[in-house]
């Protein structure tokens, strides 16, 4: 029945288009994916763009524009025609946590883009030892409040989506946790592994495995819901009221794009995102579908920019 009803409402939304804007696109839509090829965020954009495409009657092209945590592909998108055939699907790291990082961006992640819709949250997965003597989020908790400063957590980088799980959990929890960053958190996988290192926020899918075949311990997930993924896992939330770290996926265009094309885009997302294919598709990538309006999006995105910027600002957080 609401299938039925959301199919009614995007057919109304396009009925009531001009002519011009019904006959959009004529040719190929690129979307920027500031990241690079073969990583969540363009497994993500390939796996959205085929079935959006299907529902816009739309031929898109990935353009991978990888390097400086994002920006460079974001600037890119944000510096093109606002013509709606380039768009840019946008992050936590680029349009929350870049912002808040950097002393100077070349983009305003306001002024200089149009909001289209969100599209998707990737909640994170909290893995400790099996050594652990911790099995649940409150044990944890216990044993670095009884050991303090003597626990240490990975992340994949300074001012990465990784270490902000981390520097928040320890935030709510009243932990102190030391911080040790590698260069991708595959690399930390071994010390994580050998119990070197205490504890590591991890993508749901490339954490899962290790979960799985027993190599790590699985404690809870950083949503505010359990995941499709992993149902059997609590929530970090559970135990820490609140507490929710997922990485955000917007769909934008470049600051002027009109309402018509808006309305367009917007409709053919929120179908794609609403197809039980797709919905499968994107579980398998530890991707949480959402549909939404363009206003929900830019609300979203000012919620988790003040959020992460709250952390930064606190914990003295830089991206060096």
């Amino acid at each position: 029945m609401k299938r039925r009803s959301f199919a009614l409402a995007t057919t109304l939304v396009l009925a009531t288009l001009p002519a011009w804007a019904q006959n959009y696109p004529s040719r190929p839509i690129r979307l920027v994916v500031p990241f690079p090829a073969a990583g969540a965020t363009d497994l993500f954009a390939r796996t959205l763009t085929h079935t959006m495409g299907e529902k816009l009657g739309a031929t898109f092209v990935v353009d991978n524009k990888p390097g400086a945590g994002g920006s460079i592909g974001s600037d890119a998108a944000a510096k093109a025609p606002a013509d709606g055939y380039t768009l840019l699907l946008a992050t936590t790291s680029t349009h929350s946590i870049g912002p808040a990082l950097a002393n100077k961006l070349p983009y305003d992640t306001v002024a200089d883009f149009t909001p289209i819709a969100h599209v998707g949250n990737a909640p994170s997965i909290m893995l400790v030892p099996t050594t652990s003597p911790a099995k649940t989020v409150k044990e944890f908790i216990d044993y670095a409040k009884k050991n303090p400063g003597k626990l240490n957590y990975a992340s994949s980088g300074p001012g990465t989506i990784v270490q902000l799980s981390a520097e928040l959990f320890k935030a709510q929890a009243g932990v102190h946790i030391t911080h040790i960053p590698y260069k991708g958190t595959a690399l930390a996988m071994p010390d994580l592994m050998s119990g070197k290192v205490d504890l590591l926020f991890d993508s749901l899918p490339t954490g899962l495995p290790y979960v799985r075949d027993g190599r790590l311990r699985a404690l809870a997930v950083t949503s505010l819901k359990r995941s499709p993924l992993a149902p059997d896992l609590p929530t970090v939330a559970d135990t820490l009221p609140g507490y929710e770290s997922n990485t955000v996926f917007g769909l934008y265009g470049p600051k002027g794009l009109s309402p018509e094309l808006v309305a367009r885009l917007n409709a053919a997302a929120n179908a794609a995102l609403a197809d039980p294919d797709m919905k499968e598709k994107l579980s398998r990538l530890g991707i949480e579908p959402v549909t939404s309006t363009p206003a929900q999006l830019a609300k979203t995105i000012a919620d988790d920019t003040a959020k992460w910027k709250k952390i930064i600002v606190e914990r003295k957080i830089t991206s060096d």
